[in-house]
């Protein structure tokens, strides 16, 4: 068995957010350093620059600090990988602070999850922090982001 498989997070746990599928993402700060506890198996890391190397699966979507994806394409493709693995195995979803970029990227899952897209970002200040996707165009790019 893999790093990371064979159960997927603990629905209480910081940072976790459960998907109306029932799916359980982990969200972090990456600056905050290491959570203790279980490791990801699979790692989604949005970062304006190459993320530091981990022991687990991970993809780094380059993605500068209050901004938006260089490769709207790529984040997408990217996020519907990480939404399916959540089902069986933990994903996490980090960029520095946790909440502009890890905010926005989590709010695009719930959208393909099902969430309507003008009730995404709602959703995840509600079930993940209050104070997630910080500027207006990633609430516009949420609002903009479809499943289909």
């Amino acid at each position: 068995m893999r790093r990371g498989e064979g159960g997927t997070w603990d629905p209480d746990a910081p940072g976790v957010l459960r998907l109306p599928s029932g799916r359980l993402v982990r969200g972090r700060g990456l600056r905050r350093g290491p959570v203790e506890g279980p490791e990801p198996g699979f790692g989604v890391y949005l970062l304006g620059e190459e993320p530091p190397v981990v022991p687990w699966e991970s993809h780094w979507v380059p993605w500068p600090d209050f901004r938006l994806p260089r490769d709207r394409a790529r984040a997408r493709e990217v996020l519907g990988v990480a939404l399916g693995r959540a089902g069986r195995e933990r994903v996490e979803v980090a960029c520095s602070g946790g909440r502009g970029r890890t905010g926005t990227a989590l709010a695009c899952m719930a959208v393909l999850d099902g969430v309507e897209p003008k009730e995404a970002v709602a959703y995840v200040r509600r079930h993940y922090d209050r104070r997630a996707v910080e500027t207006p165009w990633q609430k516009r790019y949420v609002r903009r982001f479809r499943a289909d």
